[in-house]
Order: structure tokens, then C-alpha cells, then sequence
């Protein structure tokens, strides 16, 4: 067997609604399968998702007090009052105040922008930064990506002279602040369609009302928020995105030409992977290790020069970020296995002093994606006594909701059911951990904390080609809410198999089964050529994708996890050096079985850490539970019934064949009935013969070895044929018919051949026939509950 890292979970097809949409939009049942399995099973809806781009956006003016924020914008602009933009230093904060920015100076107010720095001011507005701003004359503030959560910040600015109007997309909390205008997807029973926004989105939603029309031309930076804050891509997120891609495509931004020299990104080739992993980390490093401000001036630059110095200055931040971010997690996962063991925790809440705030949400992923538990990671201030951190969930865990109950211990929180951030004593993060372990253990059951991955369809070979591969590209952009589909690919034979890459860490073969080949590559996964044996039968889930390579176009399939669900044998017969292949068995599981105390010592075991088992005879053989392990023969057992006793109705993962064995003790010759009655014609001419002075000529006379003659010595002795004595053999007068079988030599020797020829000199599959019909089974696949679902 080979057990994949994770639960897979297919989901379940519709096939009549499947039809029915392949046949309505000519799409290829693939294709149907997937609309059909997120929820889209209307033809109109379908449509509408597969050409999102042809749809409106939402008339903006249905958000609540959003007349009432143009208004005062408006008059704002028209009277110069100083306006001040308050965003939030994260990728969706910085690129809202590029856009607002933006708009504003394009209606000519006078506006600058303010983002606070996240170590010495924290998250969201604050009433020193709103002190500032009166003093500075401001009349006006706008918050973006931030504010719902500001009630003290709201009644200052009040108590200041400024209006504020607070454009937002978090959760909304049941005290709401004394605002102006509160723009919010969410907020009061507003009437808006869609509540999924980024916090870019309701800026973008802002600009529309402004300018009376949508501002196209903005739509790739309000695609860069929207992919990097992880909301869904779903409805007008999903118009979004695929509008602000083609504008992204072939923007004239400075600073995002910049960024993307700087990163060896082409933008004309740009998706939404090219946000997630390029451009928003870039974007995020500023806010994270310092201040947020360069990167929304990168964005807001016009000359190339100044974009240039700017994309050099984020560049280099970034990659510090990445290192700091790696020293940190390592010390992180340290801290779990040592002190807090998932075994005992729920929910991992970890922190150390000297920990960047601005990272540890990077590192609360990587936690998770680990150990597969909600996570918290805090960097500790001992001169304030404060923890800051962040924290990430897996499904079935809202942290929102969690840390709402355990509010009395937080000082500043918010956020999603998936991630949030928090600031809280150091002294109160113990009792915060036992809370949340409470809680977690509350709503999550054992099933719950084994990781899984949702698959979207099982796919035979049949149905993937290079058209129907293209075709899925209509699904796209992909992200939350519409994940890039993966697919299962069942029961298929690989072939090809070989590990690739300068350090030959990565997966590469072809998978064949009725209907086609396709060709498969797993990064990071070239250790599982090892455990696939010569007849498996491979299941495999990955993303689908096409292939260019020397002007040839093939369809391939990423590999991310495989697994293999029948007992598997591993041939390492005629392996002579242990170091070429014991380090290529699991590390886990395992058992090392030898039949002679004397082979331990043939090999590079450490027999207080590997599980050796000595099977010295039969009750040892049949009590020895092999189960669910990878059992490694060692050597050749004395008989082939006690190998039966060892594994007969018992249900190994795997067999490792090796059966160590001494060369020197096997026949050159094997006597045959008419060699022995060759040899008795021989004895009877002379009736004596002296084995010891005329062996050799006999043994090169008849071209039989030493062994052979003496065997056949022993056989006629045992019969009592003849008689020896120093080294004189004499015939005797037999007086009875006997058989070569009554003999026990011939008979060892007959039972001692039958375990070579099975063990030692069978084919691969003569071996694995041999095994099969002793290992238990389990039930048919058609029969079965997926056992990884």
C-alpha cells in the first residue's frame, strides 16, 4: 500500500444535471462536472459564470450611506478641505489607498494618505494618528480596508471637527462606530447583492459612485487586493478579477512594471498565481518588516525612476521578509513538537519574544499546513508586556467567533472565521490557550483534525485531452470560492517511473489505463519512487495542464498526493550491498524479519532501533502481527511453511523480497533419477569405491560437483544401499525396493530446491502470485468505501 498524506474527498456527481448542462452549453462533461459540483447547475447561471466578463457591476449607490459619502466627498472637493485617506498595511489596505488616492486627486481634492506603521501604532485608526490629522487641518477622513471596529476612533474625530466615513469589509461587531457614512457590504441590512468584497472592492464600489461610471481603468490594482485578501472569487469578485487581469496585462503602471522587472515577472502573461505569489507577498513585505507607505507609493508613482528605487527597496524587503519568515517557523515547529505536542493541543498558541509581528501570520500558515490545527503565532514585547500576532484556521474552527468568546482576554482583535489578528498581554496568553484548546475540543471531532483535500471529480484518461484541458481555463480566475479544480485519477498502471531534478527530489512518469497515457510530474514528491512497486496499481489527485515542450503540446496532471491501496511487493533479490537499498524503505511501520540469528550481523542495524524479528519457529511465525506493516525478509527461511505461518490471511502494506542466502551451498548440478541410477550401475560394477582417492576423476568424468556426489552418497546411505567407512564406499545387497523419497536427504534436498525455485530463482510475478494467494484481501473496489475518502 502507499497511504497519501491527506483524506481525499471526491465529490459526488450529479450525473443527470451534468448532462443536461453539457448538452445546453456544449461544453465537455468535465467542464459540466465542475460547474455542477460548486453549486452551478442552472444553464443562465452557468453562463453568466463561464462569461462573467460580459455582466455589469452592481449600481454602487445600493450600499447604505453611500449617497451620503459622495455627497460630503463631493463638497469636500469643491470647498478644498483636506482630505486624509487611513488605510491599513496590508496588500488590500495599500492598494485601497491607491485607488481612493487615485480617484481623488483625478476630481482635484487635496488629499494625502496615511497608513500606520503596524509595530508602533497597530491595526486600524488611532486617536494619536486622528490628533494629527485635525491638527494638520484635516476636515475629512476616509478609512479604507479598515475602521468598522473604531467606535473610540469615531466619537474623537467627532469631538475633533472631522467627519468620517469608514469604507470597510470586516466583521461587523455588534457596536458599531458613530461615523459619517459607513460603507459596508455587510452593514445595517444594506440592500447591496454582494457581501464577499474585499476591502478594495468597496473602495472600488466608492470610485463608481464618484466618477458615475466604474473606473475600468483601476481594475488592476482592485485585482490585486481582491486575490492577495483571500476573499472569494465568486459573483462581482469574480468580474473583478477577471476584468482587472486583462487591465493588469497591460498596465502602464511604473511601479508595477518595476516590481515585476524586479521579480522576472512578465506581466503580459499575468493570472491570479502571479498575484498570489508575486506581486501580493511583494506588497505585504513592506507593511510586514516596516512601513506600509513605500508600497502605496510604488503604486501611486508616475515616473519610472522613482518606481525603480522604490520596486529595489520592496525587492529586498521581501527577501529578508522570506528569511526571517524561515527562522521563525523553524523555531516555531521546535516549540510544538518540544512543548505543546498536537497530541494534547487542539488549537497550537505559541509565542517568543523577539518574533517581527509583521511575519507571524506567514508562519501561523505554515503551522497549520503542518499540523493541520488553528494556529497562533505571537511575537512577544517585554517592555510593554503585549503580545501581537496572527492566527489561521482549518474548516470547522470560525477563530472569529473563538476569540469573541475569549474577548475578555484581547485588547484589539479582528478579523475572519479563517484568520485574525489580536494583540493581548503576555501574562493572559496561557489562559488564552486553554480557552481556545476548550472550545476547539467543543467543535472539532478526531475526523476534524485530519487534513483532507476536496477533489472535484474523478477523471478517467479517456476524458483528458488538450480541448477538454482548455476548456476548463473558462473556470478561471481561480481562488477561494473557486478553487483551480483538482482531480483524482484512479487505478491506473505508471509507467516511466524515475525521480528527476538536480537533487532528484522530484516525481516524474506516465500513467496508462483504458483510453489514454497521460504524463505526470510531482514536485517535491521523487521520494514516492520508491515505494511504487513494478504491478501497482496508482491513484494519483493533481491539477490538470498542458504541456509545451520542444513545439509539442501534450496534457499532464501535477501531481499532489498518490496513493496505492492493494499490498505491494518490493524485489530486492540479488541485491548484494544493504547501503544501495535499505535506505530507501519507509521510516515508519516497519518490521525486519530474519529465520537465522547469524544474518543480523550481514546487515547495518542498529537492533535497539530497528525492529528486527527473529522467526525461530512456527508459534513465532503465526503470532507475529504484521498488519499495516512493511515487513523486510531478510534472509531465506529453512522451509517455505514457516514463510506460510508468517503471513498467511495476515494483511502486510508491503513485502520486501531480499532472502539472503549462502551461494556456496547450492548445486552446480542437480541429480536427477537418472543420475542417481547412474550412479548405482557405477557402484555396482565395483562394489567398493574410495570416494576420497577417486572422487575427483568421478566428478570430472560426469561433470558433477562435489556436492552432487556426496548428496547422492548420502541419499544411497540413508537407504541403506550401501556403507561407508573412511572414505570407502561398498555396496549392499538391498533386500527391498525402496524409493528415493524415503530417503530424509533426498527429501530435504526436493523441499530445499522447491524454496529456491519459489524464493530465490522465480520471476517477479511468480513471486507475487506466490504471496498472493496467502495475503488477505481487502474487499473488491467496486465494492468499497473509498479508503481515502
Amino acid at each position: 500500500m502507499l497511504q497519501p498524506n491527506t483524506r481525499w474527498i471526491v465529490r459526488k456527481n450529479d450525473e443527470k444535471a451534468v448532462q443536461m448542462l453539457s448538452d445546453k452549453l456544449d461544453i465537455s462533461p468535465l467542464t459540466a462536472t465542475l460547474l455542477v459540483n460548486r453549486g452551478i447547475d442552472d444553464p443562465v447561471e452557468a453562463n453568466r459564470f463561464l462569461h462573467i466578463e460580459r455582466e455589469d457591476f452592481h449600481d454602487p449607490y445600493l450600499m447604505q450611506d453611500m449617497k451620503k459619502a459622495v455627497e460630503r466627498i463631493s463638497r469636500a472637493i469643491q470647498d478644498q478641505e483636506k482630505i486624509l485617506v487611513y488605510g491599513d498595511y496590508d496588500a488590500d489596505g495599500v492598494t485601497s489607498t491607491a485607488v481612493l488616492m487615485t480617484v481623488l486627486r483625478d476630481l482635484g481634492a487635496s488629499v494625502e494618505f496615511y497608513i500606520p506603521n503596524r509595530f508602533t501604532e497597530g491595526y486600524g485608526p488611532n486617536e494619536n494618528a486622528f490628533r494629527q490629522a485635525a491638527d494638520n487641518g484635516v476636515k475629512l477622513i476616509i478609512t479604507v480596508d479598515t475602521g468598522i471596529a473604531s467606535v473610540h476612533e469615531a466619537e474623537i474625530a467627532k469631538q475633533l471637527g472631522m467627519d468620517l466615513i469608514i469604507t470597510d469589509h470586516h466583521e461587523i461587531r455588534p457596536e458599531i462606530p458613530s461615523a459619517f457614512a459607513i460603507i459596508h457590504p455587510r452593514y445595517d441590512d444594506t440592500p447591496y447583492p454582494f457581501p464577499d468584497l474585499a476591502g478594495v472592492g468597496v473602495t472600488f464600489k466608492l470610485a463608481h459612485a464618484l466618477y458615475g461610471s466604474a473606473p475600468e481603468q483601476l481594475l488592476d490594482l482592485v485585482a490585486i487586493g481582491t486575490i492577495a485578501d483571500l476573499v472569494p472569487l465568486h459573483g462581482e469578485n469574480r468580474l473583478i478579477v477577471k476584468k482587472g487581469l486583462r487591465v493588469l496585462r497591460q498596465t502602464e503602471r511604473p511601479g508595477l512594471a518595476a516590481m515585476s522587472r524586479m521579480a522576472s515577472v512578465n506581466l503580459a502573461e499575468a493570472n491570479e498565481e502571479t498575484i498570489g505569489f508575486t506581486i501580493g507577498p511583494r506588497l505585504n513585505a513592506a507593511g510586514r518588516l516596516n512601513s506600509a507607505v513605500p508600497a502605496a507609493e510604488l503604486l501611486l508613482s508616475e515616473d519610472g525612476e522613482t518606481a525603480e528605487l522604490l520596486a529595489r527597496d520592496i525587492e529586498q524587503l521581501n527577501t529578508e521578509r522570506k528569511d526571517i519568515v524561515s527562522e521563525i517557523t523553524k523555531e516555531a515547529m521546535e516549540m510544538v513538537d518540544t512543548l505543546y505536542p498536537t497530541s494534547e493541543n487542539h488549537v497550537l498558541v505559541i509565542g517568543k519574544e523577539g518574533w517581527n509581528p509583521g511575519v507571524v501570520g506567514i508562519v501561523a500558515s505554515r503551522l497549520t499546513e503542518k499540523y493541520y490545527r488553528p494556529a497562533i503565532v505571537l511575537g512577544y514585547d517585554t517592555e510593554t508586556g503585549k503580545a501581537k500576532g496572527s492566527a489561521r484556521s482549518i474548516k470547522g474552527f470560525d477563530l472569529f467567533e473563538s476569540l469573541l468568546s475569549c474577548s475578555s482576554l484581547l485588547e484589539h482583535f479582528g478579523g475572519h472565521p479563517m484568520a485574525a489578528g489580536m494583540t493581548l498581554s503576555i501574562s493572559d496568553v496561557e489562559e488564552l490557550r486553554a480557552q481556545l484548546n476548550f472550545l476547539a475540543k467543543e467543535q472539532l471531532s478526531e475526523e476534524d483534525l485530519v487534513p483532507f483535500t476536496d477533489l472535484d471529480a474523478e477523471a478517467s484518461l479517456s476524458e483528458i485531452s488538450i480541448d477538454s484541458i482548455k476548456e476548463l481555463d473558462m473556470l478561471a480566475p481561480y481562488g477561494v470560492g473557486n478553487s483551480k479544480p483538482r482531480f483524482m485519477v484512479d487505478q491506473a498502471v505508471p509507467q516511466d517511473i524515475r525521480k528527476i531534478g538536480a537533487n532528484q527530489n522530484h516525481l516524474k512518469l506516465t500513467l496508462k489505463q483504458a483510453g489514454g497515457t497521460l504524463d505526470g510530474i510531482g514536485f517535491n514528491l521523487g521520494y514516492l519512487a520508491d515505494s511504487i512497486s513494478p504491478d501497482a496499481k496508482l491513484s494519483v489527485i493533481g491539477e490538470l495542464a498542458i504541456n509545451e515542450w520542444n513545439n509539442m503540446r501534450k496534457p499532464q496532471i501535477f501531481i499532489r498526493d498518490a496513493g496505492i491501496r492493494d499490498w505491494q511487493l518490493f524485489d530486492m533479490r540479488g541485491k548484494r550491498r544493504p547501503d544501495s537499498w535499505l535506505p530507501l524503505l519507509p521510516k515508519k511501520n516497519v518490521y525486519f524479519i530474519v529465520f537465522r540469528q547469524q544474518t543480523i550481523k550481514e546487515f547495518p542495524l542498529d537492533a535497539a532501533e530497528s525492529n528486527i524479528k527473529l522467526i525461530a519457529d512456527s508459534e513465532e511465525a503465526k503470532q507475529l502481527m504484521i498488519e499495516g506493516k512493511s515487513i523486510v525478509l531478510l534472509d531465506l527461511p529453512p522451509n517455505l511453511s514457516l514463510l506460510e505461518e508468517l503471513i498467511e490471511g495476515k494483511a502486510p502494506d508491503r513485502i520486501y523480497a531480499h532472502f539472503l542466502h549462502d551461494q556456496g551451498q547450492f548445486f552446480k548440478t542437480i541429480p536427477t533419477r537418472d543420475h542417481f541410477k547412474w550412479y548405482y550401475a557405477f557402484l555396482a560394477k565395483r562394489r567398493t569405491f574410495d570416494v576420497r582417492k577417486y572422487g575427483k576423476e568421478l566428478e570430472n568424468y560426469r561433470g558433477w560437483s562435489k556436492e552432487t556426489v556426496q548428496f547422492m552418497t548420502q541419499v544411497f546411505f540413508e537407504l541403506e544401499f550401501v556403507t561407508i567407512k573412511d572414505g570407502i564406499i561398498v555396496l549392499n545387497q538391498v533386500k527391498m525396493k525402496k524409493d528415493l523419497s524415503d530417503s530424509p536427504a533426498y527429501r530435504q534436498k526436493q523441499a530445499d530446491i522447491e524454496l529456491e525455485n519459489v524464493l530465490i530463482y522465480s520471476s517477479y510475478q511468480d513471486l507475487k502470485q506466490w504471496f498472493e494467494k496467502r495475503v488477505a484481501h481487502p474487499v473488491n473496489h467496486e465494492e468499497e468505501v473509498d479508503a481515502w475518502t
